[in-house]
């Protein structure tokens, strides 16, 4: 991810790409970081940290490193994107605290399509409460992924749950569970290969289906989308966006 936020970043002549920061113990770091993304020299060296002046800062990381990169902006004043996933609700609190003070977009998935699928399964939930309908969600994800359920497969659970009153969660089945109960989200997490994602949210009743489904075919709408959010949060007030807010959805 952070080679293709600085490939397309070098490439959008409203932004410029002043910092790249990765961990400490990155093998790469001090070498250039567009030379590293396949663009060629930028002048700008992977490195442990930043002192030049940003007027944003995007992180795809870690939860741990998130959590540091959260505490760093905040200490600078510096606007942050966080497209990190898998964060535990004491992290998720440290980013709402900190988007007292500074502006702050946070969301499970950079998409477009992934965010408008989010929109369009709020509508399916409230047109089917109280219909009859069970919901399950699958996503798919390269091996290297390290948490499961995605976190995009956790918000349009949390979408449906608000629309539909489900108060439970499956994660998988196996031997003899028994009839499924109504009030239940089914989610399935499949980790094969290099897929950069995919998630189908179905609606099943009795004689028919509802399946509405996203998928990537490469990582770089998750870069677009935060380099978009990037240029949303530049003169925004502090505040907790969403990608809701970026998009105009």
């Amino acid at each position: 991810m952070g080679q293709r936020l600085i490939a397309l970043g070098s490439a959008d002549p409203e932004l410029s790409i002043v910092a790249a920061v990765d961990s400490p113990s990155h093998p790469r770091l001090g070498q250039d970081a567009g030379a590293m993304a396949g663009i060629g020299p930028i002048g700008v060296s992977i490195s442990a940290g930043f002192d030049v002046p940003v007027d944003v800062v995007i992180d795809f990381s870690v939860p741990a490193a998130s959590e540091a990169i959260v505490e760093t902006c905040l200490r600078k004043k510096t606007p942050l994107v966080v497209a990190t996933t898998g964060l535990s609700e004491s992290q998720l609190e440290k980013v709402r605290t900190a988007a007292q003070e500074i502006p702050l977009v946070w969301s499970p998935s950079m998409s477009l399509a992934v965010n408008l699928t989010m929109k369009l399964t709020e509508i399916a939930a409230r047109a089917l409460k109280d219909r009859d309908a069970d919901v399950e969600i699958l996503e798919r994800h390269h091996r290297f992924k390290e948490d499961a359920p995605s976190g995009t497969a956790l918000k349009f659970g949390q979408i449906v749950a608000a629309a539909m009153g489900q108060t439970a969660a499956r994660h998988g089945r196996q031997g003899r569970p028994g009839k499924r109960p109504h009030d239940e989200i089914g989610y399935h997490a499949i980790r094969i290969g290099d897929n950069p994602g995919e998630h189908s949210i179905l609606f099943g009743m009795l004689g028919e289906t509802i399946e509405l489904t996203v998928r990537a075919s490469n990582r770089d709408c998750y870069a677009i989308g935060a380099l978009t959010a990037a240029k949303f949060l530049a003169d925004r007030k502090p505040g907790l966006y969403a990608m809701s807010d970026v998009l105009g959805f």
